[in-house]
């Protein structure tokens, strides 16, 4: 879009806003224990090899950088996938995204994505058109996008809906922003494609944030990655591991 719980077309310069408002790239919250194996005796008490460890996701070894403990509590127990979007400040639409992954030797990050946010930066309480992303802790359950499925093993819907022209806040174009797209559960139902427009918080609270191709600068609410991050994202993330994004200012997160 431009710029935890279920993105803009541009049209000519006035009517822009409100046509991403409603179509994606919107204003709109919702949001391990590893076992330790016994040596096993024969009965004749000659010592059998330990079982190979397993990964347990009941108990998260440790937090993850940059998050404090309120925020760290909000990620549901048996995520084991993390996208860490940590803003440059509050009012600022810069942020660096990480794909954390937890394996049997506990969590390990990626490289940092360069992102874009909201014009305005970041708020913990989103509404329609106040040009601000949402802090918060969100499930990434649907994708979709006007290009064919990269690869991702959610639902992913191929749609020309997702067609977009016009031009963003500084002047760059914004064909191919939807080319992927996965949908934030930021006020919309999950299990439905990002383009459903169901607002479960009611539409004052915005919707249609997503994760998208990077058009060059600000969004409206949704986050931005370069094209080659965002088909990588998409092929990464499992529906079995229960990805979920953890976005918002850096102060924020360490709360």
């Amino acid at each position: 879009m431009i710029t935890s719980t279920r993105g803009a077309v541009r049209r000519p310069a006035a009517v822009l806003a409100a046509s991403l408002l409603l179509v994606g790239c919107g204003a709109g919250a919702a949001s391990t224990t590893d076992r330790e194996p016994g040596a096993n005796t024969t009965r004749a008490g000659a010592a059998r090899p330990a079982p190979a460890p397993r990964i347990s996701l009941d108990v998260a070894p440790r937090q993850l950088p940059g998050l404090g403990s309120g925020t760290w509590a909000e990620i549901p127990p048996k995520t084991s996938q993390v996208l860490v979007v940590t803003g440059r400040g509050r009012n600022s639409p810069l942020s660096t995204a990480v794909l954390h992954e937890r394996t049997a030797s506990g969590w390990h990050g990626g490289p940092g994505w360069p992102a874009h946010n909201a014009l305005k930066g970041w708020t913990d309480r989103h509404r329609a058109g106040d040009l601000r992303s949402p802090v918060g802790v969100y499930a990434l359950t649907d994708a979709g996008g006007l290009l064919p499925d990269p690869g991702t093993r959610l639902p992913y819907d191929h749609s020309g809906g997702f067609a977009i022209d016009g031009t963003g806040s500084g002047g760059e174009p914004l064909a191919g922003s939807f080319d992927y797209v996965l949908a934030i559960n930021y006020n919309r139902e999950p299990g439905t494609t990002p383009l459903d427009w169901t607002r479960p918080l009611g539409v004052g609270r915005g919707g249609g944030i997503w994760l998208h191709v990077d058009h060059g600068g600000p969004t409206q609410g949704c986050v931005t990655l370069r094209e080659n991050h965002m088909k990588a994202l998409l092929r990464a993330v499992r529906p079995d591991r229960r990805p979920v994004v953890v976005m918002g200012d850096a102060a924020a997160l360490r709360r």
